[in-house]
């Protein structure tokens, strides 16, 4: 794995007995105990991810705001210092480029935090639209290291390392803040379904805060946690994950994502008219939850069925460790994607049954 780029905890990983995998380019731990453990510690504790191979772009200038609203498919209007702002970013003809958060500095300063396999496509496409504003566009990634706490006790560790009061940041909102003498910013985001918090520091303090808070947390039940529970956790809260539930050939109105395609406002963006055109003529696709009424596992690729016709496939399928149930999220043909319908899923050459289900799977709530 030497041609693999290595996060600043790769040493940490290897140590801890992690098996580490190629993940977008990066070498990166997949497991450390086993997936099932890590997954059921994030629902039940809290756990540490490294997603350090995640990409941040900074976008400064006089004309940051207006060339960040023309990109994405969310208004920026909703933004305002200190807050986080999710969105997809489409292509011309409504197929998605990437899906990001926008952090607002201010009017003139932002960071888009972008999916790791996706950071230089993504720049590619930036420059590409920036036309005649006043702004520079800045890949910060290497510089950048981000640590995710996630679970119902992530708030009661990383208290333990810093005297500002953490309920100040509520849900998308982000503090520039010391966490155990390091300056850090600090947003009450993640990927799992569990309350937590996205921490981005300096690439050379990430070894002393990934190691101060494994310390702090282990009377919490605090341990690391590989990709693989990072992908369980998210699909059983119904988060997309790009190539999967999101494409350059699936538009995110296919998967879902209307709530943050504003179509509303006068706001242009690149895709508007392909999405307004889509909506109109009815979104012929449509992102489902789906449980196995009969033995066995959807996975990615597979065939969806009804009536020997196929009608979709699986974009993402996994056993639930939480719920015990396995289930599958599937894009199929929206006449088909009614709550409690019956479908088939081709498992090796076999028809299996399945019910359409809503989603998310799990909400923390249901606990």
């Amino acid at each position: 794995m030497s041609q693999l780029k290595r996060t600043p905890l790769y040493e940490n990983h290897v140590k801890a007995g992690a098996k580490i995998v190629d993940f977008a380019g990066f070498a990166m731990p997949v497991q450390y105990t086993g997936i099932i453990e890590e997954h059921n510690t994030v629902r039940n504790q809290a756990g540490l991810f490294d997603v350090s191979h995640m990409g941040e772009i900074e976008i400064k200038g006089k004309d940051a705001g207006k060339f960040i609203q023309k990109l994405i498919t969310n208004n920026l209007e909703k933004i305002e210092p200190e807050k986080v702002l999710y969105s997809p970013v489409c292509y011309e003809d409504g197929g998605t480029v990437d899906d990001l958060l926008v952090y607002c500095h201010n009017w003139e300063h932002f960071w888009l935090v972008v999916n790791a396999s996706n950071t230089e496509k993504d720049l590619d496409w930036f420059n590409k639209h920036l036309k005649d504003e006043q702004v520079t566009i800045e890949n910060i990634s290497d510089n950048i290291a981000l640590l995710a706490l996630q679970g119902p006790r992530a708030q009661e560790i990383l208290q333990l390392l810093t005297t500002f009061d953490l309920n100040e940041i509520r849900p998308f909102r982000f503090k520039s803040i010391d966490i155990a003498g390091v300056d850090c910013l600090v947003s009450r985001t993640g990927y799992t379904g569990e309350d937590g918090f996205e921490i981005y520091l300096a690439s050379d303090k990430a070894c002393f805060i990934w190691e101060t808070l494994l310390e702090k947390g282990k009377g919490y039940g605090l341990a690391p946690i590989g990709l693989g529970a990072r992908d369980t956790l998210r699909f059983e809260a119904g988060l997309p994950l790009y190539g999967h539930e999101l494409s350059p050939e699936i538009t995110p109105l296919e998967a879902g994502l209307g709530f943050f395609v504003d179509l509303k406002s006068e706001h242009d963006f690149i895709g508007r008219k392909a999405l307004e055109e889509q909506r109109a003529q009815g979104i012929p696709r449509k992102k489902v939850g789906l449980e196995m009424l009969e033995r066995g596992i959807p996975r990615e690729g597979y065939p969806v069925q009804k009536d020997g016709k196929e009608i979709g496939y699986i974009t993402s399928g996994s056993p639930s460790p939480t719920l015990g149930k396995h289930l599958g999220m599937a894009l199929i043909q929206s006449s088909e994607a009614e709550i409690g319908n019956e479908v088939e899923v081709i498992i090796r050459n076999r028809a299996v049954k399945a019910q359409i289900i809503k989603t998310p799977f799990y909400k923390k709530e249901d606990k």
